[in-house]
């Protein structure tokens, strides 16, 4: 009998039932659906802000690169870009670059936001000590730099492309000599569409070209992301204070997104403007080399416009990017509610 006892003591304890096996498949399975989820919105809602705004970024683009184009006239505020734009292009030329524009911003959305949560959920998981803004400024960074391979390629057809415009008002603006010129042509080549725009980037100056700014994007694209993340996380947090106080004023995730979303991004979109001043001028120069890199870049703007050569456009950068970062904040708010509903409902149905 004491054997008996003996071995009574020592039995394992009983495997867990299958409904907690089950429960533990299910919440892996859906902590992997909801990283996957996150990239898939971000696509989306980038794209989608991107289309909505993209006139908005062609206004500035053209703002910060007339000096490259037209050197010799008196700089254009942003009543008069517009009527060039219109009078020259008309509706079509507001829209130039759409394409390359979309297609880097839904890269970037996915990484930005896919890399985002699942920064988040590993730091919460493994390092649960560790938090604060410093975090989501981290995750932001990171998710933007790796958005950046495709983005950059992406960014620099689109802003050629768009201070073309049409095919008409580029063999203009070629006939008055008032584009920089090589011996043998132009700055170069009307690009007719994307993929067109690739490969005589590609066939003239290879890689480089396409990643022309890389280093400058980085610089500005780094500290934004970062700025954005960690504002947006703040002011979350500040609503949610709020919400505690004063829980009868109360309102939604996605109105809370879209407000939010839309400061956190217009704030950071106009600290970082200086930034994306050099990448842009880099960016769109072509083989007729003004600036030879960043600090060159930096040191001539300074010296021949000032303060406000470096804020040139900054007012079209702000006006893009707080409805855009609103919009896109605001779907990825709506999604995720929607799913946390839909996921409430399947927890309660499902058998125990």
């Amino acid at each position: 009998m004491a054997s008996k006892g003996s071995d009574s003591n020592h039995e394992q304890p009983p495997p867990p039932p299958p409904s907690y096996r089950k429960s533990i498949g299910i919440k892996s399975t859906q902590d992997r659906f909801f990283v996957w989820r996150e990239f898939v919105w971000g696509g989306v809602a980038g794209a989608f802000g991107e289309g909505m705004m993209h006139p908005v970024d062609t206004l500035k683009t053209r703002l910060q690169c007339q000096i490259i184009m037209d050197a010799t006239q008196r700089q254009k505020s942003i009543p008069q870009m517009l009527r060039t734009v219109w009078v020259g292009d008309g509706f079509k030329g507001f829209y130039r670059g759409i394409a390359p524009g979309v297609t880097g911003s839904l890269t970037t959305g996915a990484t930005y936001f896919g890399v985002i949560e699942s920064t988040k959920k590993w730091i919460e998981e493994s390092h649960p000590n560790l938090g604060g803004h410093w975090v989501h400024f981290l995750a932001g960074a990171i998710g933007d730099t790796l958005g950046s391979f495709v983005y950059v390629p992406c960014e620099v057809i689109k802003q050629r492309m768009q201070i073309q415009g049409t095919s008409s008002s580029w063999s203009s603006l070629i006939s008055r000599n008032s584009v920089p010129v090589k011996p043998r042509g132009d700055m170069y080549g009307y690009y007719t569409g994307m993929f067109h725009a690739g490969c005589s980037i590609w066939k003239e100056q290879g890689p480089r070209g396409l990643y022309a700014g890389y280093w400058s994007t980085l610089a500005r694209d780094v500290p934004f992301a970062g700025l954005m993340v960690m504002s947006y996380e703040a002011l979350k947090d500040l609503t949610d204070e709020g919400k505690k106080k004063f829980p009868q004023f109360g309102v939604n995730s996605s109105i809370e997104g879209l407000v939010l979303g839309g400061l956190a991004g217009g704030l950071s979109a106009y600290l970082t403007t200086p930034l994306d001043v050099v990448k842009t001028r880099l960016q769109v120069q072509g083989t007729t080399i003004k600036y030879k890199g960043w600090s060159d870049a930096v040191g001539q703007i300074w010296r021949k416009e000032g303060r406000e050569g470096f804020f040139r456009g900054s007012v079209p950068r702000v006006m893009w990017y707080l409805p855009a970062s609103a919009l896109t904040f605001m779907a990825v708010e709506f999604l995720r509610e929607s799913f946390r509903e839909k996921e409430v409902k399947i927890t309660m149905l499902s058998p125990n």
